[in-house]
């Protein structure tokens, strides 16, 4: 257990230092025209302070005992319903809608994305559903449809902002926790199909992402219109070689990868830092995975091993997701690469659900001790030769 926890702590603090510093590189160039200012300085202070506020709430989760969150998971839940429906009918400026989605809310201090916060209430009611209703998840009602029905409340309400990506998300990270906890695949795979199928319908009628899907399809054909980004961050890492062109020589994030310190971030870093650095952050998330699955596995409750496993699909189908995106192996989605690209609502929920990892490996179960075979040599005499 030491050895994950200290890979875990190692592996994300790497990525949250390599974030800060490509944050900055990334957007020190960035001119504010209406003002005339740049906007790198305060972009870079106000994800500094995020970083900070997040670090303190990933001690206070490391420190209190994850077995309490059983009792305010379903307060979590509301809570986090309420957001989702605060963004969608709260007039403007509270619910300001950006690029015609309404999925920020607009505070005096910052804007915040209550669907980042979501993430975490929908792992931890679904780990408090499994582990109350463990004996009866092969039931079809237990199982299938009043789990259902709880991810399809905050589902929903992400989806009508709209956000396909984060819906897909928790949903494929809703149906694992539920397999995970005993659904049998022949009440999962029908409902499953069924809301594949929603939502291809769903893409099918929306003219902007069925341009994504042919954009990414015919990469080279839409490298001046809907594909721009994704062809123009292709560009960034094959600029960058081995070895890239050096901390802030990069020329992408000059205009040419409009997301540059968001969800492309990892295009930067491989324009400027090269192959090694980008397989160094693929390595890190995929160490971050299996720590967090070995603390799964020595979770001294089926909460907290529910609750580990959740947030470690969290942490890694996010960034394969981004990275997916990054490389054009997936169509746009617009993840945020965790603990690395800009936001505060981002990293503040993924740092709180590293000391959550945290709380349940402190109270984890000792490694069991290995078993001792009573016919070994030691136990008999050597024979005696005459």
């Amino acid at each position: 257990m030491k050895t994950a926890v200290t890979t875990l702590m190692a592996c994300v603090a790497a990525l949250l230092v390599l974030g800060l510093v490509m944050l900055y590189s990334s957007t020190m160039n960035d001119l504010n025209r209406s003002t005339g200012q740049f906007t790198g300085p305060k972009l870079f202070v106000s994800q500094l302070v995020w970083c900070g506020l997040g670090l303190g709430a990933c001690l206070v989760a490391t420190l209190v005992d994850y077995r309490l969150l059983r009792k305010y998971a379903w307060v979590l839940y509301a809570l986090a319903a309420g957001l989702l429906l605060a963004v969608l009918v709260l007039p403007e400026p509270w619910g300001k809608p950006i690029n015609g989605a309404r999925r920020w809310l607009n505070l005096p201090f910052s804007n915040v994305q209550p669907s980042e916060f979501a993430k975490l209430a929908l792992i931890i009611v679904m780990a408090w559903y499994c582990e109350r209703y463990q004996r009866r998840m092969r039931n079809w009602t237990r199982g299938v449809i009043i789990p259902g029905g709880i991810m399809a409340v905050l589902l929903g309400l992400i989806f009508v902002e709209p956000d396909r990506g984060t819906t897909i998300l928790l949903a494929a990270i809703g149906g694992t926790m539920l397999l995970m906890a005993g659904v049998q695949w022949r009440f999962f795979v029908p409902p499953a199909l069924l809301a594949v199928a929603g939502l291809a319908f769903s893409i099918w009628q929306d003219p902007m992402r069925m341009k994504r899907i042919f954009s990414w399809l015919y990469l080279e054909e839409n490298r001046e219109g809907v594909g721009y980004q994704a062809y123009q961050a292709m560009i960034a890492l094959g600029a960058g070689g081995w070895s890239g062109l050096g901390l802030g020589n990069g020329r992408q994030k000059m205009g040419f990868v409009p997301e540059h310190h968001t969800d492309f971030i990892l295009s930067i870093i491989g324009e400027e830092l090269g192959l090694v650095a980008t397989l160094g952050v693929v390595l890190a998330f995929v160490l971050i995975f299996i720590c967090g699955f070995y603390i799964a596995s020595r979770a001294r409750d089926t909460f907290g091993m529910m609750l580990a496993a959740g947030i470690s699909f969290l942490i890694g189908l996010q960034a394969f997701i981004n990275i997916g995106v990054v490389t054009s192996t997936l169509p746009n989605k617009g993840l945020a690469l965790p603990f690395i690209s800009y936001g505060g609502s981002s990293l503040l929920v993924m740092l709180t659900a590293v000391g959550l990892l945290l709380s349940v490996a402190r109270q984890g179960r000792a490694p069991e001790p290995k078993p001792v075979n009573p016919f070994t040599a030691d136990e008999f005499p050597e024979a005696q030769t005459t």
